[in-house]
């Protein structure tokens, strides 16, 4: 569930370059606050892949809403009471 959703984060991903030591910068517009450079693409999108795992549990911690993406979903699960 956690990997399909960041994948799909992934995929909604807008890059650009910029005048800066990390000249690739990404972000995920849908989720707040998540973007990341790197000094390559490759290196953006791993650092960015980590920022959206960070960004997920601090969320689920916080007890914060996640937004659907496409058809991926997180939710917190309730514990059946016996």
């Amino acid at each position: 569930m956690i990997t399909e959703y960041i994948e799909e984060a992934l995929r909604r991903a807008r890059y650009e370059i910029i005048e800066d030591e990390d000249p690739y910068y990404g972000e995920v517009v849908e989720l707040k606050g998540v973007w990341a450079t790197g000094k390559t693409l490759e290196q953006c999108r791993e650092n960015l892949k980590d920022v959206i795992e960070g960004w997920i549990l601090l969320s689920l911690k916080k007890g914060l809403p996640i937004p659907k993406l496409g058809d991926c979903e997180i939710k917190e699960m309730q514990e059946a009471v016996a």
